[in-house]
């Protein structure tokens, strides 16, 4: 037996890694001729080829983990396929290799790549695709998700905050901060403005060149506001960059513990996080698709054909893929429309095409 698993596993790590390079060859050649254009327009501002290769290469773990479930399933079908046209898997049945024993051995090879998609998708993609960010910002200016800005709502004791970021620097500094504070009442008792803002020492922001204006409403006489102005002003929350960040870029480049902190920070303040929640449970699930896809793949080593198989089964591994990705991203905004459970919503896709796979191993490996 460990001959064997020493076999399969050295072929499906083999064909997974090669497949792996070519998707990520082909994406990195769009994403660069597609960054060609933003050279042509920000060469005075110094983003050159250089650059623009270095941004592409960043944004290279982030396509590997979108893909490792695809490559997954289309290099285990190729190495299935493979055994079975040639029949090398007849014979390891023959001495003694049993399905169950057969499903065995893959399912712990795809423990390796669920390992290694949570890894990618969790540390490595969200660090580089960061930092792919901030140098892009460093030459064609600043992050930002639109005319309003970022918004975000902080809770305290005896007053809530409702903080808009109108973008992050290159050096993941604020820009165009405002801080609306109100009673608890729901009554605004103060604005505070600032053209930088940085994430100070502690839980505190340390604001440059703010203009702060406080609403006073006395028990008699008119209200009225004081307007102020200092250099440096510094306001305590609890805030942290990650909840920011999180804020201004896309939920799901972020890492698991980083979502469930901010979703939980959205819950406490009574914001909607449904959004961020189907994202987290995705973070989970996501790597757990590995499984299903070589449970998928496992038929195929018990199919028999005469002559010219493994391309097409190759190509149907692909299509097979590519409705995997499709459905996923297809149910999580249908979840999120019609107010499914997070957990429900991430999950589905996953257990739809584990229910193909036993229904596959099952017809075509137990009662063939």
């Amino acid at each position: 037996m460990k001959t064997v698993r020493k076999l399969l596993f050295r072929e499906v790590f083999l064909a997974v890694t090669a497949v792996t390079l070519a998707f990520v060859s082909l994406f990195f050649f769009f994403d660069f001729v597609d960054e060609l254009q933003s050279v042509s327009r920000n060469s005075v501002l110094g983003y050159s080829v250089a650059q623009a290769l270095a941004y592409v290469a960043l944004m290279v773990p982030s396509h590997v983990y979108e893909l490792l479930p695809i490559t997954v399933l289309i290099g285990s079908i190729f190495v299935m396929a493979r055994l079975a046209n040639s029949s090398e898997f007849t014979i390891l049945r023959t001495s003694g290799l049993g399905p169950w024993s057969a499903l065995r051995l893959l399912l712990g090879m795809g423990l390796v790549f669920v390992v290694l998609t949570f890894a990618v998708g969790d540390y490595v993609a969200p660090f580089a695709d960061k930092t792919a960010q901030l140098l892009k910002a460093k030459f064609q200016g600043r992050i930002t998700v639109g005319k309003t800005g970022a918004w975000i709502k902080e809770r305290q004791p005896y007053s809530s905050f409702s903080v808009n970021v109108a973008s992050l620097a290159s050096d993941a500094s604020m820009r165009g901060v405002r801080i609306f504070e109100l009673n608890n009442r729901g009554e605004i008792v103060s604005l505070t403005e600032a053209a930088t803002g940085t994430f100070g020492p502690g839980d505190s922001w340390a604001l440059k060149d703010v203009q702060r204006t406080e609403f006073e409403v006395p028990d008699q006489g008119p209200a009225r506001a004081v307007t102020t102005r200092q250099a440096e002003f510094a306001w305590h929350n609890k805030l942290s960059a990650e909840m920011v960040s999180a804020a201004v870029l896309r939920p799901d480049r972020m890492g698991t513990i980083d979502l469930f902190q901010y979703t939980r920070h959205l819950r406490n303040n009574g914001q909607s996080a449904q959004k961020y929640e189907i994202q987290f449970w995705k973070k989970l699930f996501y790597p757990l698709s590995c499984l299903v896809m070589v449970m998928l793949a496992l038929p195929f080593a018990y199919l028999h054909f005469r002559s010219g198989s493994t391309t097409s089964m190759v190509f149907g591994g692909v299509m097979a893929g590519i409705s995997f990705v499709l459905l996923n991203n297809v149910l999580g905004d249908v979840g999120y429309l019609q107010g499914w459970q997070p957990w429900l919503t991430a999950a589905l896709p996953g257990l739809i095409y584990s229910f193909f796979s036993l229904s596959a191993f099952g017809w075509l490996v137990l009662r063939r």
